[in-house]
């Protein structure tokens, strides 16, 4: 029964993160694939970061900067929303900074994948930027999407480094299936920890199966 709560706060954290990143990497995915500013390599970089940066690195700083006296941590409490650190709300912070490029790659690099023909030709028919957006990008991009939600809920439930420098290991609030998986490994639980990381192993194959079978469609449909 212990496991199971840890699996639905797990897939309750990767449901809310990935949801969260898609409305906040679409945008930013978006003015990436079609900006030409001097900055966008600095910006790139910079929301690149978590790829290359250790756990515990990125958890260090953000327990610095959700902690009572840093700034986050700070307007949280004068917003009365309590404390971030070790709570369900602190840990899906850091899983959205740390998850955040593998959600903008594939949706800026699907942007990018259409070209700009079908932009103009939108324009010249007085589509509105916000029309063209959603009604010529977003569709054209939809392999893009399925991808980053993807790799986002994936992502998000292997966490360990940064979930155990925010939230700790609390039982039905920041316990996760990774930590568990650790727990059971610490405890000699070996057969416990098998069936959980037996389990991640498929979910990580399917998904990554179902990637590569979106874009092998997407390919297709564009050599046709």
């Amino acid at each position: 029964m212990a496991d199971l709560s840890v699996i639905w706060l797990t897939c309750k954290l990767a449901t809310i993160v990935t949801f969260i990143l898609l409305i906040l990497a679409t945008p930013l995915a978006w003015w990436l694939s079609q900006t030409n500013s001097k900055l966008k390599p600095i910006l790139g970089a910079l929301f690149a970061l978590p790829l290359v940066l250790p756990p515990t690195v990125l958890g260090f700083y953000l327990l610095l900067l959700l902690g009572p006296n840093g700034p986050l941590g700070q307007l949280a409490a004068f917003l009365n929303l309590g404390m971030l650190p070790f709570t369900f709300a602190g840990i899906a912070i850091a899983c959205a900074v740390h998850t955040l490029p593998f959600v903008v790659q594939p949706l800026q690099n699907s942007f990018e994948a259409f070209g700009k023909r079908p932009l103009e030709v939108a324009a010249t028919l007085r589509s509105s930027p916000i029309a063209t957006f959603f009604r010529v990008a977003v569709p054209l991009a939809k392999p893009g999407f399925f991808s980053a939600a993807i790799m986002g809920f994936c992502h998000t439930i292997g966490e360990f480094g940064v979930v155990l420098m925010i939230g700790g290991n609390i039982p039905g609030q920041t316990r996760v299936l990774s930590i568990e998986i650790y727990n059971h490994v610490e405890a000699m639980e070996y057969e416990q920890a098998h069936w959980l990381a037996g389990g991640m192993m498929l979910v990580s194959f399917i998904a990554l199966l179902l990637i590569y079978c979106i874009n092998y469609q997407a390919q297709l449909r564009r050599l046709v």
